[in-house]
């Protein structure tokens, strides 16, 4: 800036302008501020109230958060580096922990820290990457195996009960129904509002669905909140585990609540359902996480097996061009060998008889 620079104003507030005869300057003058260091715990103290709901989702990231701080020393940090994030997830895997799980824990973190930085407690974020996850088989109930389960579950709880077979005809989250309200039943229909993407939905009632949500009279005069308020996760669980060991299924780690979900995903694909269908009815955010169940349409590759299999029976017919030798190029196809036959004897007639003429 040349000496004929001067200044027209003192600062006022944060900016101060300056002149000169061929420019203009501004200055911004930002407040200075202390760069402080925190632990993962300290952070998810400050913001899973913010970030999650009550439930047992929260729970669980609670659980997944603590581990990471573990692993991590409960080292304080104003940045969190690749480097860091790389070593995290090496140990996680050395603890046995599969791809999926990694990606549910890394979820969890990523949430975190983005809304840390966000508010300014750290300053740098590293590169968060999917690792992949293989197709598992996915386990759902037989008809039998519902069966013997229900009718074990019945002799503990009538509500418990009333609860599976709401959940296996309708497919919704355990906690979906645990939170159903008599308002979210509708006639024929029933909504849910408080659902793990965020997302309402409103599905169509079964008739078995119909009966189970009315609930038996009672002497206390005084209807709940809701279809199966009286029941919490606990509670079900409990009387599902005890259930399952009665039937024979209790070393079947795949056998929880959630299989319910499965199942009923399963039997609508089986059933001819299209994909995009299943996903609505399912209320998955993304077709993806529907097409786990699409392996089970095999009705649509039925015609397959049909081409494949006619080839053979007309090979059947014809035994004597049925030979490794035949060629498609050298062997006349059936409808061309029959005009041929056809045409031959009364064409040799037609010509020997007009040479005669």
């Amino acid at each position: 800036m040349s000496n004929e620079a001067i200044q027209e104003g003192e600062p006022s507030g944060h900016f101060a302008v300056f002149s000169s005869q061929n420019s203009k300057f501004r200055y911004t003058y930002n407040k200075i501020r202390e760069v402080k260091s925190f632990r993962i715990g300290e952070l998810f103290a400050a913001y899973r109230d913010i970030l999650w709901d009550d439930g047992r989702h929260k729970y669980n990231v609670s659980s997944f958060i603590g581990e990471i701080d573990e692993i991590l020393l409960g080292e304080r940090f104003s940045t969190f580096d690749q480097n860091t994030l790389d070593n995290l997830i090496g140990t996680l895997r050395q603890r046995g922990n599969s791809n999926a799980t990694i990606n549910r824990k890394m979820a969890a973190l990523s949430k975190l820290l983005r809304k840390a930085h966000k508010m300014g407690d750290i300053h740098s974020l590293p590169e968060f990457r999917r690792q992949k996850e293989r197709a598992g088989r996915i386990r759902f109930l037989e008809r039998d195996e519902e069966a013997r389960l229900f009718a074990a579950i019945k002799s503990r709880s009538e509500d418990a009960y009333r609860l599976s077979v709401f959940l296996v005809d309708t497919g919704c989250r355990l906690g979906e129904a645990l939170g159903l309200i008599w308002n979210d039943i509708q006639e024929h229909r029933v909504s849910f509002w408080i659902t793990k993407s965020g997302r309402s939905r409103t599905i169509p009632m079964t008739e078995r669905v119909k009966e189970v949500i009315k609930l038996p009279p009672t002497t206390e005069g005084r209807r709940p909140k809701g279809p199966f308020t009286k029941l919490t996760q606990a509670q079900y669980r409990a009387i599902w585990n005890e259930a399952k060991a009665e039937v024979g299924l209790g070393a079947d780690e795949q056998v929880v609540p959630h299989i319910l979900r499965h199942t009923c995903a399963s039997r609508l694909v089986q059933g001819g359902i299209d994909i995009r269908r299943v996903q609505m009815w399912l209320g998955h955010q993304t077709l993806s996480m529907t097409m786990r169940y699409a392996h089970l349409a095999t009705n649509d590759l039925d015609g397959c097996v049909v081409v494949l299999e006619k080839p053979r029976a007309e090979e059947a017919l014809r035994p004597a061009e049925n030979s490794v030798f035949a060629s498609p190029l050298t062997t006349p196809s059936p409808a061309k060998a029959a005009r041929k036959e056809s045409g031959s004897g009364p064409a040799k007639a037609r010509r020997k008889s007009s040479k005669g003429k």
